[in-house]
C-alpha cells in the first residue's frame, strides 16, 4: 500500500513525514518503525491493511473511563511501532518488523470492522495494542468509515504523530489515551528510542483539538517514579491540558525486555 505523509528527496530517498523521527530513507530501507519502506523512490506501508489482534473491549481497558463509560469497542492493532522501549508488554507485536523484517496479520477491511464493530454491540472503534500511527493509513480509512455509521473512534497512542499527521485525524478521532511515559528527554532517549517534546506540543494540541482526552503513565522503580517526576507531569496535565483530564497511573511488571527490574511492592490493604 502506498504510504501517507512523505517527501522525496535525491538520489531515489525519501523523508517519511509521518511522526516526530523523520526518517530519511535510502532505497529498500525501511524507518524505525520497521513496516514503512522506500522502493524506488516511494514510500510503502507494509502493514497496509493488515491487523494482527481484533477484539472486542470493555472501553475502560483502554483505559478509558469517561468516554463512552460502560460500552464495549472493538480494538484492533497491527505489528510495528516507532518506539522501542525496552519495557514493553506487547514487544511480541510491536518491534517483530525491526527485529525480524516479518510483517504478519489479516487483511481487513473498513466496512468489515464497522459491521463486525455493529454486530458485537460496540459502540465505538480502538486503533491500540501496538503504536496506532504506524497502521495510519488504514486508521484513517477506517475512521472515516466509522464516523458515517456513528461508531465513536479512539486512539491509543505514544503521541509522537507528526504536526500534519496529528492534524488530519482532528475529524477522524474523538477520544485519545497518550502514553506519557516519563518527564525526562533522557528516559525517551534511552528508554523508549524518542524524544519527550513532540509528545508533549502533541498532548496540548490534542486538547486544542476538543477530543476527549485522558494521559497514562506507567511508573518503573527506580526510573521514572520519584516524587518530583510525578508532581512535575500532574503539574503538566493541569496546567496545559486541563483539571479534568485523568491521568491513569499503572504499574509496572518486568517482561522479557526489562530484566533485573522488580514489579512495585503491593499497596497497603485498607484495614
Amino acid at each position: 500500500m502506498h504510504a501517507l505523509f512523505w517527501t522525496p528527496e535525491e538520489d531515489f530517498s525519501v523523508r517519511c513525514d509521518l511522526c516526530a523521527h523523520g526518517c530519511r530513507l535510502q532505497p529498500g530501507r525501511r524507518g524505525l518503525c520497521g513496516v514503512r519502506e522506500n522502493r524506488n523512490g516511494e514510500l510503502f506501508s507494509l502493514v497496509g491493511n493488515r491487523m494482527i489482534s481484533v477484539h472486542a473491549d470493555p472501553v475502560e481497558k483502554k483505559p478509558l473511563y469517561h468516554y463512552l463509560p460502560s460500552s464495549r469497542t472493538l480494538s484492533m492493532g497491527s505489528m510495528g511501532c516507532n518506539f522501542s522501549c525496552r519495557f514493553c508488554q506487547n514487544a511480541d507485536i510491536s518491534r517483530h518488523p525491526a527485529t525480524t523484517g516479518e510483517v504478519l496479520g489479516d487483511a481487513l477491511s473498513p466496512e468489515a470492522v464497522c459491521a463486525a464493530a455493529l454486530a458485537a454491540g460496540c459502540r465505538s472503534l480502538a486503533f491500540t495494542y501496538n503504536e496506532p500511527t504506524v497502521f495510519y493509513e488504514f486508521m484513517a480509512a477506517t475512521a472515516d468509515r466509522a464516523r458515517a455509521t456513528e461508531l465513536g473512534v479512539i486512539m491509543v497512542s505514544n503521541g509522537f504523530q507528526s504536526p500534519q499527521s496529528l492534524a488530519a485525524l482532528k475529524n477522524r478521532v474523538e477520544a485519545a489515551n497518550i502514553d506519557l511515559k516519563a518527564f525526562s528527554d533522557d528516559f525517551y532517549r534511552q528508554r523508549c528510542g524518542a524524544r519527550l517534546a513532540p509528545v508533549l506540543d502533541n498532548l496540548k494540541r490534542m486538547a486544542d483539538m476538543g477530543w476527549w482526552l485522558e494521559v497514562t503513565t506507567l511508573f518503573i522503580p527506580g526510573l521514572n517514579d520519584s516524587e518530583e517526576e510525578m508532581r512535575a507531569i500532574a503539574r503538566f496535565i493541569r496546567r496545559n491540558l486541563g483539571a479534568a483530564v485523568p491521568w491513569h497511573c499503572t504499574a509496572f511488571y518486568p517482561g522479557k525486555e526489562s530484566p533485573g527490574i522488580s514489579p512495585p511492592p503491593p499497596p497497603p490493604l485498607n484495614r
